[in-house]
């Protein structure tokens, strides 16, 4: 691999671990997609960087779960269901601009139903592939 490419994905993926811890405590700020991207950066460019990231203690078993089984957390679920709502009443009432709050609570939408469409556990998942249900429903 070219070394500008090996440094850049390293670069990107370490960004995105830092969006990742600040989305981790920031409300409003997401964590799950910028670990994804996390991931295939340094699957692209360090295979150290890598395990360290699927072996990291708050990021590991999210990563592997969503990367083996699309298992997204009921718990992830509701908290961002949670801060989308806040969002959209602090856009109200700071802007009161109307189509800000339809724009955005349309696509607040689609990512809720999105994110609903995959189990929120183990046992969930177990259960989908027991019953030969899909994975995620909508596909």
């Amino acid at each position: 691999m070219n070394v500008i490419k090996k440094y850049f994905y390293q670069s990107l993926g370490l960004f995105c671990v830092g969006m990742a811890y600040v989305g981790f405590v920031t409300p409003g700020i997401p964590f799950s997609i910028f670990l994804v991207i996390a991931a295939w950066a340094f699957a692209k460019s360090s295979p150290r960087l890598h395990a360290w990231l699927y072996n990291h203690p708050w990021f590991g078993e999210f990563l592997t779960n969503w990367t083996t089984k699309k298992v997204f957390p009921t718990k992830g679920k509701y908290f961002m269901i949670i801060v989308m709502s806040s969002t959209l009443a602090f856009t109200w009432f700071t802007t009161g601009n109307v189509k800000a709050v339809l724009y955005s609570g349309i696509f607040m939408a689609l990512v809720a139903i999105w994110a609903w469409r995959y189990p929120g556990s183990l046992e969930e998942y177990n259960r989908r592939v027991m019953n030969k249900e899909r994975i995620a429903w909508l596909r």
